[in-house]
């Protein structure tokens, strides 16, 4: 069942974000990076099974190696849920274990399924007994007054007699009273030598470590130092080109020069019209777009002029192409 794709890529992969990691940012980051795993931002599995799936889960092919990340805690539902996301062809599918917000807590999934691995267990079971391709999990190294190195252990014992050969830890505590996400994402501690001990625990689970890391670099000290992968979160996002221009030829060795940022930005330009044909907006896309060029000369209005004008009606392609004067011209 597993995928070998979705493995492969995995040494390096970008963190399911919500409001971020959309189609349109997807793929833009496939611009970049053939090899990178991408990941969708979390979709629960009511509003699969109940809504309108085919808006939540359709991407184009040429996002792949794709993973698309569930919330969910009902292990009929997620059943259910891969069940139809497998018509649309992902390479992963993904358990939350680690979103702290309200709105996940109060549908008792996400962080607060570190507290019952044991329910984690069942819904990777139901998952992996429908799902085309490999299930994984995302989780924390624990929640509130859980000690990590007493309970992530457990937590992986379980998930990994249900199947499980692969995981993504982020290397912090998640405080699901107390700090809001954003601040769950910075204040608590991170704990990289609890993980690195995790690997030595289960040699033959695939981890990949998550939480705080900035640049390419120290994704692949991560993986030389025998972790199987890194996962980046918002230093993929913000500043795109640092991280992932370079990731084919960094971290999966591939040979080919990498990709000017302006060549990006360009190859962007026939999704944007397609995209707008089909009575989208600019700002849909470029929003996404705006750390393209970060800590380059004109990289403040190449923001500035697509935060400005890729907002009116009617905007277009040559607002991007003004947006470019500011950082070649």
């Amino acid at each position: 069942m597993t995928s070998q794709i979705a493995a492969r890529a995995a040494r390096l992969s970008v963190a399911p974000m919500m409001d971020w990691t959309d189609r349109h940012c997807r793929y833009f980051h496939r611009l970049m990076s053939a090899e990178t795993l991408l990941y969708t931002e979390m979709v629960t599995a009511p509003a699969i099974v109940r809504g309108d799936h085919a808006r939540l889960l359709a991407h184009d092919a040429r996002e792949h190696p794709l993973a698309l990340q569930l919330g969910g805690s009902e292990p009929e539902e997620l059943a259910q849920a891969v069940k139809i996301a497998a018509e649309f062809g992902y390479d992963e599918y993904n358990l939350n274990c680690g979103c702290p917000s309200d709105r996940v807590q109060s549908g008792t999934f996400g962080a607060v399924l570190m507290k019952d691995p044991g329910r984690v267990a069942e819904c990777v079971a139901a998952m992996r007994d429908v799902a085309p391709e490999e299930v994984t999990v995302k989780c924390r190294i624990g929640v509130d007054d859980q000690e990590p190195e007493e309970v992530l252990p457990e937590f992986l014992a379980r998930i990994v007699a249900a199947g499980v050969e692969r995981v993504s830890i982020h290397a912090r505590k998640a405080w699901l009273q107390g700090l809001s996400p954003k601040e769950n994402r910075d204040i608590p501690p991170l704990d990289y030598p609890l993980v690195y001990e995790m690997k030595a625990l289960f040699p033959h689970l695939h981890i990949s470590i998550n939480g705080g890391i900035m640049t390419l670099d120290e994704a692949k000290s991560h993986i030389e130092q025998g972790l199987d992968g890194a996962m980046v979160g918002r230093a993929a996002y913000h500043a795109p080109a640092e991280v992932l221009l370079q990731a084919d030829q960094v971290i999966f060795g591939r040979q080919s020069q990498p990709k000017p940022a302006e060549a990006v930005a360009l190859e962007m330009l026939p999704y944007i019209e397609a995209h707008l044909e089909n009575g989208g907006r600019l700002h849909q896309v470029t929003r996404h777009m705006l750390g393209l060029f970060a800590g380059r000369p004109g990289a403040r209005g190449w923001r500035r002029v697509l935060s400005e004008k890729g907002t009116r009606e009617g905007a277009g392609v040559a607002t991007v192409k003004e947006a470019l004067e500011q950082v070649t011209g």
